[in-house]
C-alpha cells in the first residue's frame, strides 16, 4: 500500500511539474510573440517602403532596441525578452551567454542535420528563471543586410554604425538567431 500511494505522489508531482513547464513555456511564448510581432511589423514596412534595405537597417539601428525595452516594460516585473545570436550586430545589447550559445549551437547542429524546425520551442531551467527560446531562421529577405552579397550602401552604414558587426554572413535558411523570454518563479 505504501508503494502504491508512493508511486502515485511521484506520478501526480511528475504531472503538475509538467503542466507548470507548459504553463511556463505558453506564457513565454506570449511574450516572444509580442516581441517578434512588433519587430516584424515594422521591418515589413520598412522593407516594403524601401527595397534596398537601408529604410529597414536604419529601423534597427534606430529602434529595434527601443521596441524591445517598450515589450519589457509591458511584461510582469518577474519577466522578460530579449534577442541574440551567435554573431551579434549590436555586442552592448545583444550579447548571448553561455546557455544561450549552447542551446543555439543545438539549433545550428539541428539546422545541418536538417532535423530542424522553425516551430521548436526550448525550454530550460538556469535556477529559478526558466527560459523558453525561439528560433529566428534568415529568410530572403533578411540577407539584404545579414548576407554575405551586401551593397555598398548597406556595407557603408553597418561600417559606420556597428565597426565589430558580425551578424553578416547568413545564407537563407541559417540559424540567425533566438528569441528568449526569461521568466522568474513568482507567486
Amino acid at each position: 500500500m505504501k508503494l502504491h500511494t508512493l508511486v502515485l505522489s511521484a506520478i501526480l508531482l511528475t504531472s503538475a511539474a509538467t503542466a507548470d513547464d507548459t504553463a511556463v513555456k505558453q506564457e513565454g511564448i506570449k511574450y516572444i510573440k509580442m516581441l517578434g510581432g512588433a519587430l516584424k511589423t515594422e521591418l515589413q514596412a520598412q522593407m516594403k517602403a524601401d527595397k534596398s534595405g537601408m529604410g529597414a537597417l536604419s529601423f534597427c539601428t534606430s529602434k529595434a532596441n527601443e521596441i524591445t525595452e517598450n515589450v519589457n516594460k509591458k511584461l510582469p516585473e518577474y519577466a522578460k525578452v530579449r534577442r541574440t545570436s551567435l554573431k551579434v550586430r549590436n555586442d552592448a545589447e545583444n550579447s548571448a551567454d553561455s546557455i544561450d550559445d549552447k542551446v543555439m549551437q543545438e539549433y545550428s547542429a539541428a539546422i545541418k542535420a536538417k532535423t530542424f524546425t522553425e516551430k521548436e520551442i526550448k525550454v530550460l531551467h538556469d535556477g529559478d528563471v526558466t527560459r523558453v527560446y525561439k528560433p529566428l531562421v534568415a529568410k530572403a529577405v533578411c540577407l539584404k543586410c545579414h548576407g554575405t552579397d551586401l551593397s555598398p550602401e548597406i556595407k557603408k552604414s553597418l561600417e559606420e554604425n556597428y565597426p565589430h558587426d558580425k551578424a553578416i554572413g547568413f545564407k537563407e535558411g541559417d540559424l540567425r538567431g533566438v528569441v528568449v523570454a526569461e521568466i522568474q518563479k513568482h507567486p
